[in-house]
């Protein structure tokens, strides 16, 4: 008899059912893209900063001392180095999935055939190694400089560039001394002189135009430093600091033994460091503090538009539902008053309305969340570039949402149910 008299409800008012599961699929439907965007934007958020340069910057310890105590310019040698033959330890670390890129940087303090002093920077182009996991990776300067424009030529390639003495010059040093893509280089360095030929001029739009990037080797070679290298600089994907982190940034000993655990196995910045600091002999790794910020602040930001949007939505959801429910309770305010006369309690009144809602919001949720899993998608390729991973927690916190919404929005209507009087009704009144 209940469920005849549920059936009969719901088909009556086929249009206004129609309409609250409408309105509480436009609910479930953003809710579930916000949800599943503001869960996944964290990795999304990173990978695009990535294109900004990197997080991380890897030196000597002794050259990290020297330049706390003193000024020293960025392309000056404080005569301590890492040793390249341990880059590829970087991908043996706890985080190595976290490491995107990272390429070494070595500098050798040149002059040009018309004696003007310049700096000639080695480094990675788009680098293959052989990892000591037995896995290779292609890392390099291409994929963390990707905002240099190529005014001229192209970029170098050591997968492709059989002669290894080619260049690319920086846009001052170009218009200094009238250099052009074709033209070839006298390069007179502290133990070794060469031949370079310019492959690109590249406008960075800081000092590296004052530079021309070689690969590492070239570079080495200029300056008697086979084997090592002055820096590094990694591209990781990282967790936004908390206490924690920043608690063991100034001094991991000072954490227990739990937060250590948490601390080391979370991916953190200062997490991240660290453990480079583990495999790279003698080195200091600090994150750079205007990325490292920025990842965290934007971050926040998202999030936090995110679940405003989200409230928002299932705030109009709750109203819209208020004024439907209400709407349809008047209309059957005849049935409802005349099942009251015959000796049906408020109770049972109320358990037949909310079971017909509760039964409309199941299927405008389901319709409203997989509407939602396809606009979490067009945001994503809209945004940024790749799809969105919904994250199984997203069904039970959509399905509790769409089920204290319903009930919330029909509050009002359940309460001018039960002050409904049975002989004021059947009389018109």
């Amino acid at each position: 008899m209940f469920l005849r008299m549920i059936r009969g409800a719901m088909f009556r008012q086929w249009k206004k059912m129609a309409m609250i599961a409408f309105t509480i699929a436009l609910g479930a439907s953003l809710a579930t893209a916000m949800l599943g965007v503001m869960m996944d934007v964290g990795d999304k958020v990173n990978q695009e900063l990535k294109t900004y340069g990197a997080n991380i910057t890897v030196v000597p310890k002794d050259s990290s001392i020297i330049n706390d105590l003193y000024t020293i310019e960025d392309n000056e040698s404080t005569g301590s180095y890492l040793l390249e033959e341990e880059l590829g330890k970087i991908k043996t670390i706890f985080w190595a999935f976290n490491i995107v890129d990272y390429t070494p940087f070595v500098s050798a303090q040149s002059t040009l055939a018309n004696g003007a002093p310049v700096t000639v920077t080695g480094t990675w182009f788009n680098h293959h190694m052989e990892l000591p996991t037995g896995e290779t990776l292609d890392a390099g300067i291409t994929n963390l400089r990707t905002w240099w424009e190529i005014t001229e030529g192209k970029w170098l390639d050591e997968q492709a560039d059989d002669n290894r003495d080619v260049a690319m010059v920086g846009a001052a040093v170009a218009a200094q001394n009238d250099i052009h893509a074709g033209d070839t280089l006298h390069i007179e360095g502290k133990e070794a002189s060469k031949e370079l030929y310019v492959q690109g001029i590249f406008d960075a739009g800081d000092e590296e135009d004052s530079a021309i990037f070689v690969f590492l080797d070239t570079a080495q070679q200029l300056a008697g430093l086979e084997g090592n290298i002055d820096s590094i600089e990694v591209s990781a994907l990282t967790t936004p600091d908390n206490e924690l982190a920043e608690k063991a940034a100034k001094d991991p000993s000072s954490l227990t033994v739990k937060q250590y655990e948490t601390w080391y196995c979370t991916a953190y910045v200062s997490s991240i460091c660290y453990q480079i600091q583990e495999v790279i002999t003698d080195s200091v790794a600090s994150a750079v503090r205007q990325v490292a910020d920025s990842e965290g602040e934007i971050l926040e930001k998202t999030q936090l538009l995110m679940i405003l949007i989200t409230i928002l939505s299932l705030i109009g959801a709750a109203l819209g539902i208020c004024n439907l429910v209400t709407a349809s309770v008047m209309e059957r305010s005849s049935e409802i008053g005349l099942m009251k006369a015959i000796g049906a309690h408020n109770s049972s009144v109320s358990g037949l309305v909310l079971t017909e809602i509760v039964l409309t919001a199941i299927i405008g949720g389901i319709i409203g969340f997989f509407a939602g899993i396809g606009f979490a998608q067009i945001i994503g390729h809209t945004v940024f570039g790749s799809s969105i991973a919904i994250r199984p927690m997203v069904i039970p916190i959509v399905a509790v949402l769409v089920v204290v919404v319903t009930l919330l929005g029909s509050i009002p209507a359940i309460r001018m149910l039960l002050n409904l009087r049975p002989t004021e009704v059947l009389h018109g009144r």
